[in-house]
C-alpha cells in the first residue's frame, strides 16, 4: 500500500496538531507538511508536493479559495485540495469547490471521517459528500443557461448515465454494477465525461452538471 502524503493549511495550530495525530496514527498516511496562512500553503505545496492537501477555507493574507485558485493554475500535478471549514452551509465552500477544491470537510468531523476522505479524495474514485455537494449547488450554483452547453450534446448515452451516477457519489465499481459493465469500461466512461466537459476531476464534473442544468440540484 502507497502512503498518501498529506499537507496542513490552517491558521489554527491546535487544529494543524489535531489532524497530525490522527493522520499520522495511520499506516497510509503521512503528514509532511504545514501551514498557517494561504501564502504559506501555497508554498508548501509547491516544494513538497503533497498527494493531499487539507485546506481552511479561511486563512491570513490570502484565503483558501484563493490559496487553492493559485495551487492548481501553477502546478503541472497539483494535489487534491479537501477544503476544511466550520459550516458545511457556506458560500466560501462552494466558491472553493468551483475553483477546484475535490471536497470539503466539516471541522467537527469524526476522525474516522477525516481518515476516510483522504483516503477517498487520493483514489479519485467517488464524489465526496454527494448530498452535500448538491445541496450547495442548489444554494448558491449559478442558474442554468436557456440552452444545453455544448458538452451536454457529445455525451453519449452511456456517458450520460455515468455522470448522473457520479453525482450520487457512486464508485468506478457501484457504477459498473449498476450499468451492468466492467470496471475498466466504466473507468473509460469516467475519462470520456471528464473530457469532454474539460473537468479536472469528478467534483468539478458535477459542479459543471448541476449549473448547467444537465442535473437538477433540487
Amino acid at each position: 500500500m502507497s502512503t498518501v502524503r498529506v499537507a496542513l493549511a490552517d491558521d489554527e495550530r491546535m487544529v494543524r496538531t489535531a489532524l497530525r495525530v490522527i493522520l499520522d496514527a495511520e499506516p497510509d498516511l503521512e503528514v509532511v507538511g504545514e501551514a498557517a496562512t494561504g501564502a504559506e500553503a501555497v508554498s508548501v505545496v509547491r516544494q513538497l508536493r503533497p498527494d493531499v492537501v487539507l485546506m481552511d477555507v479561511r486563512m491570513p493574507e490570502i484565503d483558501g479559495i484563493r490559496a487553492t485558485e493559485q495551487i492548481l493554475s501553477t502546478m503541472d500535478e497539483p494535489p487534491r485540495i479537501v477544503v476544511v471549514t466550520t459550516f458545511e452551509n457556506d458560500s466560501y465552500v462552494y466558491d472553493a469547490l468551483r475553483a477546484g477544491a475535490a471536497g470539503f470537510l466539516l471541522k467537527r468531523a469524526a476522525a474516522e471521517e477525516l481518515v476516510q476522505a483522504v483516503r477517498l479524495v487520493a483514489r479519485s474514485d467517488s464524489l465526496l459528500f454527494p448530498s452535500a455537494v448538491r445541496s450547495l449547488a442548489a444554494e448558491y450554483g449559478r442558474r442554468p443557461a436557456a440552452t444545453a452547453p455544448p458538452w451536454a450534446a457529445r455525451l453519449t448515452g452511456r456517458e450520460a448515465e455515468v455522470l448522473r451516477l457520479m453525482a450520487t457519489g457512486l464508485t468506478n465499481a457501484e457504477i459498473a454494477g449498476r450499468m451492468g459493465v466492467g470496471p475498466a469500461t466504466t473507468k473509460t466512461h469516467v475519462a470520456a465525461v471528464l473530457g469532454k466537459i474539460g473537468a479536472r476531476d469528478r467534483t468539478q464534473a458535477v459542479i459543471a452538471a448541476y449549473e448547467s442544468g444537465f442535473i437538477s440540484p433540487r
